[in-house]
């Protein structure tokens, strides 16, 4: 790909908390993207944003997005309560789209974009940021070139305090999804035998402890923890880490808080995620630098980030969920 043979894809981002801020900033810095609008449920949303960004135009309405914008991409990045409504008049435009996941709440809002997708996924990519994080692309390579996997160890833990700043929020969803999504692409989108789940309850009755396991017929055994349970002296994002053990080799990372800290009279972690806007680079511009190619028909949507494995972990969740 040379800048010459490349238009740079115009795209605009819906939905502007803290990630569709950092989707907008990316994109606006991307030589691959031109972004051309964003669009949010409250006009303070979109004056916060043209402080950063004053030359890009901002909507509070979709529909209205769509027809004044000449966007021919969205990254949908809104609550995902949203996600089904606004993905389904973006395919109905003919727009192509990169969906944060999970892709609904419910299994049958998710079945229902089907018929809008194309049979290879090229018009919906789900937004997978750890298929392009550093440290797992590294781990992929390893479990290729090594073997068979015997067992996989998650766990992603996340701030007490999202008990109460975002109730009835379940951490199976929110963070062990992200998980889910990277075993499942570790074993080549195999489909497991056997789902168990176990949950703990605060003394309100919220879900703050979320505990599976997933076990293949025959084969690898995988177990996932996720949590609100980290306390107020830990990394502001928590901490991550995956092991995956095979015949004769393991191997780890830990992901976040990415590998620096900084002290004086107490400690911080400036870089949680692998995640820069300015200038952009990690996993989040190299996942919208695929979307871009995706766009532009120059490479397949990757494993992980179809539709068609975002409903095989939209499925596996439905199973988990069951045992609440």
């Amino acid at each position: 790909m040379t800048a010459k043979s490349f238009q740079p894809v115009k795209i605009g981002v819906i939905g502007l908390g803290r990630f569709g801020r950092l989707h907008s900033l990316t994109l606006s810095r991307l030589a691959e993207a031109e972004l051309v609008g964003v669009v949010a449920r409250r006009q303070e949303s979109l004056a916060a944003l043209s402080k950063e960004l004053p030359d890009v135009p901002g909507w509070t309405n979709l529909t209205q997005a769509i027809e004044e914008s000449d966007a021919e991409a969205w990254v949908v990045a809104c609550t995902t309560h949203s996600h089904v409504a606004v993905a389904r008049e973006l395919l109905e435009h003919g727009k192509a789209v990169l969906l944060e996941k999970p892709i609904a709440d419910r299994l049958e809002e998710a079945e229902s974009l089907a018929p809008l997708v194309r049979p290879d996924s090229s018009n919906l990519m789900l937004g997978h940021i750890l298929l392009f994080n550093s440290e797992f692309q590294e781990l992929r390579e390893v479990a290729r070139e090594r073997g068979p996997i015997s067992y996989i160890d998650c766990v992603r833990h996340r701030p007490a305090s999202i008990v109460e700043n975002f109730p009835g929020e379940n951490p199976l969803h929110a963070a062990m999804v992200h998980d889910l999504y990277s075993t499942q692409v570790l074993l080549d989108c195999a489909e497991p035998d056997h789902f168990s789940a176990q949950y703990h309850r605060t003394d309100a009755g919220d879900i703050d402890l979320a505990v599976a396991q997933l076990q293949w017929n025959g084969g690898p055994v995988a177990s996932f923890a996720a949590s609100y349970l980290t306390p107020a002296g830990m990394p502001p994002r928590g901490f991550d880490r995956t092991e995956v053990f095979g015949v004769g080799w393991s191997a780890r990372i830990e992901p976040n808080p990415r590998p620096i800290s900084v002290w004086d009279n107490e400690a911080s972690w400036p870089l949680a995620l692998e995640v820069r806007a300015n200038p952009p680079s990690g996993m989040m511009a190299e996942e919208l630098r695929c979307f871009c190619r995706v766009v532009r028909q120059m490479e397949a949507v990757p494993t992980g980030a179809t539709y068609s494995d975002a409903m095989q972990v939209q499925r596996w969740m439905e199973k988990l969920t069951a045992f609440v």
